[in-house]
């Protein structure tokens, strides 16, 4: 091979192999870059996904007009507005909410998730915004539960994953899974479970749209739960939470908060004990 042909081969092999390396290298960087920072992603988007139910007033649920509405709802909307975004909300079951915040279809969830140790050990949650105490609901004529203790050996139904499912289970309760407290509730009336337990608050509402309802509530939990917003874990989203939290600080500062739980709630519960 000619000599002076032969160094050209080189060079444009070398050359090319460093523009790939430059190449790659800026995707890489693009990459993390994307990962490590959501809250630019949501606002070069204009809007910030909230997962939801949908179905669990007065927290998400729709009026007679088929409207999203609920306290978790204005409450994103707030949110949102403070981040100068706007508010998307996606509707699911309960169990499904984390499987779409862990595989990045949503950015966070706003939905009365209490905050728990388990929890904690995968999610990122902001400040809590609510505090509520779980309630044990039986039939009006059953004398038999007085207390969570009772619920040993008894069925109970609620929600796949909730914590009102574990805590059944950890007073060695039977637990049926449903997706909304209509049908919690529902079956308690029928006699197909003994009890249910959910927020005291959501019961109150029941009873305040169903006065009739031949149901009560037994038992109360001593301590109220901290309300908080989940986020996927680590520096992609430090900079949303503490966006998130500011904006609750500003929502809490403002009587925002309160007055949107005396809305829906009939009581301020954006205060802690």
């Amino acid at each position: 091979m000619n000599k002076n042909l032969s160094k050209k081969v080189m060079s444009m092999i070398i050359t090319g192999s460093m523009l790939a390396g430059v190449l790659a290298g800026c995707g890489s960087s693009s990459k993390s870059s994307d990962s490590a920072d959501q809250l630019s992603k949501i606002r070069e988007s204009g809007k910030i996904i909230f997962a939801m139910e949908g179905q669990w007033a007065p927290w998400t649920y729709h009026d007679e007009s088929g409207e999203l509405i609920g306290f978790d709802t204005e409450v994103g909307k707030a949110i949102a507005e403070k981040l100068g975004v706007e508010a998307e909300f996606v509707e699911g079951e309960w169990d499904g909410l984390f499987t779409g915040l862990d595989g990045g279809r949503y950015d966070a969830i706003i939905n009365g998730v209490e905050i728990t140790e388990e929890r904690k050990e995968k999610y990122d949650f902001t400040k809590p915004y609510a505090y509520i105490r779980t309630a044990l609901v039986v039939a009006e004529d059953n004398n038999e539960i007085t207390s969570f203790e009772d619920l040993a050996g008894k069925k109970t139904s609620n929600s796949l994953g909730s914590t009102y499912a574990d805590m059944a289970a950890e007073y060695g309760a039977d637990v049926q899974n449903v997706d909304t407290l209509s049908e919690t509730i529902d079956m308690v009336l029928s006699g197909r479970v003994d009890a249910t337990l959910n927020a005291e608050v959501s019961f109150y509402d029941y009873l305040g749209e169903h006065p009739d309802a031949a149901i009560k509530i037994v038992a109360l939990t001593d301590d109220a739960s901290e309300v908080s917003i989940p986020l996927r874990k680590g520096d992609e989203s430090k900079a949303l939470r503490e966006e998130i939290d500011k904006a609750l600080e500003e929502l809490s500062a403002d009587g925002t908060l309160s007055e949107l739980s005396n809305k829906y709630f009939g009581s301020d519960i954006s205060k802690g004990n």
